[in-house]
């Protein structure tokens, strides 16, 4: 069986520019994406256009919820939960 090849590019988000990889996806099609830099930010795209437009936004909100974290450890910020109605 022949190895699909890797894609390594550099994906621009208002945070900056980080490197993904993306990988052809055999069983779903389209394509898999990590940027190895920020840890959790993996996502898919149906093409290679999808895919950078994925994992920008992945990458956004990785950063976006570690910064959360960190100010609500630091008790700068208070998480209140949502009020729900049944």
């Amino acid at each position: 069986m022949k190895q699909a090849k890797k894609k390594v590019e550099e994906v621009v988000t208002k945070y900056g520019v980080y490197k993904a990889v993306f990988e052809p996806e055999p069983d779903m099609g389209g394509y898999a994406v990590e940027a190895p830099k920020v840890p959790g930010a993996v996502s898919w795209g149906k093409n290679l256009a999808e895919a950078r437009k994925m994992i920008a936004e992945c990458i956004e909100g990785v950063i976006e919820a570690r910064i959360i974290a960190d100010a609500a450890e630091a008790k700068s910020i208070r998480i209140v939960r949502p009020i729900t109605f049944a």
